[in-house]
């Protein structure tokens, strides 16, 4: 199961990398955090910590408390990484107004960041 949320994690990165290159913002911003979510996902599984629903929020607490906080496998810096860029993707998906170039490219640089840690420490 890890390496199939990996793997989903990696195309959603490049499909976030395509859409800012293309002036895609929204849709930059949405993949962006889809890329993250199914990386905490690999590094929650990697742990042996698995919820068959995968709910958002589970996942972001989970992630936080259990491998930052308990466990201490990641760096602090990422555990609001996921509320943030889920607030964004919110923002981007359900709010009238539109994102603009330097909010999508935070978005995109916290999802690269997010994603390449946990590749890093699960050796994918």
């Amino acid at each position: 199961m890890p390496t199939v949320f990996l793997e989903k994690a990696k195309a959603n990165l490049a499909v976030a990398e395509y859409c800012f290159n293309n002036g895609f913002y929204e849709a930059s911003a949405n993949r962006a955090y889809c890329a993250a979510f199914q990386a905490a996902i690999t590094a929650l599984a990697a742990q042996g910590i698995r919820n068959d629903k995968n709910e958002h929020k589970w996942v972001q607490a989970s992630f936080s408390r259990e491998l930052i906080h308990r466990r201490k496998i990641y760096p602090s810096r990422l555990s609001s990484f996921l509320s943030d860029l889920f607030r964004v993707r919110n923002e981007a998906d359900y709010s009238a107004k539109l994102l603009g170039k330097t909010v999508a490219l935070r978005q995109l640089t916290k999802a690269r960041d997010f994603s390449d840690t946990i590749i890093q420490e699960t050796g994918s």
